[in-house]
C-alpha cells in the first residue's frame, strides 16, 4: 500500500490528541500495519506514555531538527509490535527560537523523515497545541490532517481557524495537504452539548467527520499512567472498541480517491 502520512493537530490543548495518536497507532499496528509515531510536542506526553524517561533522552526530535543526528538514530521500539516511536521532550521547545532565521526551516522535518518514510504504512505525527514552526514542519511533510475535537465545548471557531491555516500551508508549501478526518473525542451522549457539537461539526464538515466517535471513558483517562495503549490496558473497554472502530474506518478511507 501507499504510505499514509497524517498530522494530528489542534491548536487547543486537552482535546485527546495524544490519546488518539497513541491508540489509533496501536490499533493500526495490531491489524498488521507498520506504524511510526513521531512526538512533536515538547511536553513529550506520548514518549513518556510509551515508557521513556523523557528527562534523560540521549537523542530526540530536538537533535533531528538541529540536524545533529539521522532520523533513524532516535527511533525506539514500543510495547506494540509493528509500532515505532520517535521521541521528544522539553528541549524541542527551543527549536523555534534556534531556527527562527534559518533558510528552509519549514522543510527540515520533511528532509529528515523522507529517507525512512517508505518503511512504514502509516506515519502519525502528534503536533504541539500551537500553530508554530514545528506544526508547520509537520504540515509540510504530511498529506493528511486529522483533527481531534473535544465535543464538550463549542469547537467550531477553532476548527475553522485550523482548516484556514492548513489551506495557507497547502498553497505555500505543500499542495498535497488535505484535512481528511475530524474525530469527535470525549463524547458524552447523555449531554445535549456533546450531541449539539457533533451535529454542528458534521453539518459544517460533512464526510470529513469520522462516523466513529470516541466516548468519554474512565479507562481511557487512566491509560497513559499504565504505559500502554488502551488495547493492552483495557481491551474490553468502550475506549478500546472506539479506537478499533476508528482504525477500521481509517483503513477503509485508504480506498478513497483523495489519497
Amino acid at each position: 500500500m501507499q504510505l499514509r502520512s497524517i498530522a494530528l493537530t489542534n491548536q487547543k490543548g486537552g482535546v485527546a490528541k495524544t490519546t488518539t495518536t497513541v491508540n489509533l497507532g496501536a490499533c493500526l499496528a495490531q491489524i498488521g500495519k507498520k506504524v511510526l509515531l513521531v512526538d512533536l510536542d515538547p511536553q513529550g506526553n506520548m514518549s513518556s506514555w510509551l515508557g521513556l524517561d523523557i528527562h534523560n533522552l540521549g537523542k530526540s526530535m530536538y537533535n533531528v531538527f538541529l540536524e545533529e543526528v539521522y532520523f533513524e538514530e532516535v527511533l525506539t521500539k514500543t510495547c506494540i509490535e509493528n509500532m515505532t516511536l520517535a521521541p521528544s521532550n522539553v528541549a524541542l521547545a527551543g527549536v523555534e527560537r534556534i531556527l527562527a532565521h534559518e533558510k528552509g526551516r519549514e522543510l527540515i522535518l520533511r528532509n529528515r523523515l523522507l529517507p525512512v518514510a517508505e518503511r512504514y504504512d502509516y506515519i502519525l505525527l502528534d503536533c504541539p497545541p500551537s500553530l508554530g514552526l514545528i506544526t508547520v514542519n509537520a504540515l509540510t511533510f504530511v498529506k493528511e490532517v486529522f483533527i481531534p475535537v473535544e465535543t464538550k465545548v463549542l469547537a467550531l471557531n477553532g476548527l475553522v481557524t485550523l482548516t484556514n491555516t492548513v489551506q495557507v500551508v497547502k498553497e505555500k508549501l505543500n499542495r498535497n495537504l488535505e484535512v481528511t478526518g475530524i474525530i469527535a473525542c470525549r463524547f458524552d451522549g447523555r449531554t445535549n452539548l456533546s450531541n449539539e457539537v457533533y451535529n454542528q461539526i458534521k453539518e459544517r464538515f460533512k464526510d470529513r467527520v469520522f462516523d466513529s466517535i470516541i466516548r468519554e471513558n474512565v479507562r481511557l483517562a487512566e491509560c497513559p499512567i499504565s504505559g500502554k495503549p488502551i488495547t493492552l490496558y483495557a481491551p474490553e473497554s468502550p475506549g478500546a472498541l472506539d479506537y478499533q472502530n476508528l482504525a477500521k474506518e481509517v483503513v477503509e478511507k485508504e480506498k478513497l480517491s483523495i489519497l
